[in-house]
């Protein structure tokens, strides 16, 4: 016997919206059709299904995203469709699809069954429904800090199926030095006069209290008080459930006397062409990232980013910025780091750690190895 040519290999994730895991499986799904696989996404749906069905990959809509015992009704439909499809591997990326998955294929013939693999994206809280990311037949860790976190918090996973693969970036999406065309450059402008002969100060991320936004809001009043020409940009999305956050921080902008200081813009699916029109970007997360993405699309379009040195984001700095790295929650020593960056401003080297090619790659060379090995 031998492995097959051609794979089968399926992703499954709750929903196919703007996000980190979405963005790794797009990616990922798109690597795989390259490789001149058959490449298949099972989800809830999303924004991203166009693109990952323009790019060569096939969809299979189920309600695997509620984290709900509801959801083990899906179970004999994915057993259904897994038994149709027939994959060679099945990839699960968060924990209700893993268990599913998990469940769906426990009772299938050895030689029927396809090799089971997880990725651990997020520090998530340590319990039995957590563990079922360690369950697979191999364990990919997104960076040393989800791999210690593994090591630390479920010691019955083996160490021999844990792998280190990094999360990466498309260069082609974040082009060094990258400036847009014209006329997003005029649109830009008019719809953010205030931005006009500032230096402009960016903090992306979703409006939730975990990025940190208090932080940087006291950092644009201490830089304003000083009298510094700067204007602070939070980048991201409020789903409905943070509206009140939103608010909260509004309401502090407010306090501080921010008004004409700090704007909100809100979701963008132009990051690129919003960050190259920055001079610094932040990352002030209360808690330890797993890897960092945006952190790393700033420091790959040759901006500087100033962070707090913990979880994957200081691995991010240490190999691309290290001089970016801040002492956690040390805001004096941001004030300090910032201010010192804009009398002596500087960029980042080009630089080609954490690429997504060599994410697609490593992880390819996985699954080819779990078939393998499943032979002797």
């Amino acid at each position: 016997m031998s492995t097959p040519s051609r794979l089968t290999i399926i992703q499954l994730l709750p929903e196919l919206h703007s996000g980190g895991v979405e963005k790794c499986t797009v990616d990922m799904a798109k690597a795989i059709v390259a490789a001149g696989h058959r490449s298949i996404v099972i989800s809830h749906g999303g924004q991203l299904v166009k693109q990952l069905v323009a790019e060569g990959s096939e969809h299979f809509t189920l309600a695997i995203h509620r984290k709900s015992l509801s959801s083990l009704l899906q179970i004999r439909p994915l057993r259904s469709l897994l038994a149709e499809l027939k994959p060679d591997i099945v990839h699960a990326r968060s924990r209700m699809p893993a268990w599913l998955t998990w469940l769906a294929i426990r009772p299938m013939p050895l030689l029927l069954k396809p090799r089971f693999v997880t990725t651990v994206h997020g520090l998530n809280s340590v319990n039995a429904y957590s563990a079922i990311m360690t369950y697979g037949d191999a364990v990919i860790a997104i960076s040393k800090t989800v791999q210690a976190f593994i090591q630390s918090n479920y010691p019955k996973c083996p160490t021999h199926k844990q792998h280190l693969i990094y999360e990466g970036i498309d260069q082609v999406d974040f082009p060094y030095q990258y400036q847009p065309d014209d006329s997003w450059l005029h649109e830009w402008r008019a719809t953010n006069p205030q931005l006009q002969k500032k230096t402009v100060l960016a903090l992306p991320g979703r409006i939730t209290r975990l990025k940190g936004h208090s932080a940087f809001l006291r950092l644009i009043a201490a830089l304003v008080k000083d009298n510094h020409p700067v204007h602070g940009v939070i980048i991201g999305g409020a789903p409905p459930k943070k509206q009140a956050y939103l608010e909260e921080l509004k309401a502090e902008v407010d306090s501080l006397d921010l008004q004409h200081h700090v704007s909100f813009i809100g979701q963008r699916n132009d990051m690129a062409e919003v960050i190259s029109q920055c001079d610094i970007i932040f990352s002030l997360s209360t808690q330890p990232e797993t890897f960092g993405r945006t952190v790393l699309e700033a420091i790959r379009l040759g901006k500087p980013v100033l962070a707090w040195d913990k979880g994957g984001v200081g691995e991010v700095l240490s190999t691309c910025y290290p001089s970016g790295r801040v002492e956690d929650g040390n805001e004096e020593a941001l004030l300090i780091a910032t201010i010192a960056w804009l009398n002596a401003p500087s960029t980042p080297e080009k630089n080609n750690s954490f690429l997504q090619s060599t994410n697609s790659t490593l992880t390819l060379h996985l699954y080819r190895d779990l078939l393998l090995s499943r032979l002797h």
